[in-house]
């Protein structure tokens, strides 16, 4: 079934029996603001996007997981890849406000990196922020993503970051 884990966290691939806790997360305020830039999303969009994160760990191993805490098994957030474009995953995550500061979305993420490069063997990984996003920025460059342009998409700068692999020292 996918699962992931780290020092703190489990995650596991949503399902859509989470569409309404998911629904609520993505409903928030604090995390629409940059991921549908700041618009309310419907149970409808909501269980589309638990749908397509299915199918795509069906068809590349890989989407959205749910991330808990392991200390009271709470869900702390979400994180994961999805084929955006044809040239490579798209990181996506968020992170409840009240667990914020935790250091959560990074430790989440490199989990889902590691998954990636280590387990399904892809090579090259893609993410976008909304500029302002300080703290999205933090964790991308934490996980050792690189900011390779800056664009005006909707009247919104946004930030594009990228990372490969890492070399195994065979070649590769």
């Amino acid at each position: 079934m996918n699962l992931l884990h780290t020092d703190r966290l489990h995650l596991r691939p949503c399902q859509l029996e989470d569409l309404d806790i998911l629904h609520e997360l993505w409903y928030d305020a604090n995390i629409r603001r940059f991921l549908f830039d700041d618009r309310q999303i419907s149970r409808e969009e909501a269980q589309s996007l638990i749908e397509a994160s299915i199918a795509s760990f069906r068809n590349h191993g890989y989407g959205i997981w749910l991330f808990f805490a392991q200390q009271n098994n709470q869900i702390a957030g979400f994180t994961g890849l999805l084929q955006f474009t044809e040239t490579a995953p798209s990181l996506i995550f968020g992170v409840r406000p009240q667990f914020w500061g935790r250091g959560y979305a990074t430790e989440a993420t490199l989990g889902v990196l590691d998954h990636a490069f280590t387990d399904l063997g892809i090579k090259y990984i893609v993410a976008d922020v909304d500029e302002p996003n300080d703290r999205s920025i933090r964790v991308l460059e934490r996980i050792g993503m690189s900011q390779t342009k800056r664009a005006i998409v909707n009247e919104k700068p946004l930030l594009y970051y990228e990372i490969y692999a890492p070399s195994r020292g065979n070649g590769e």
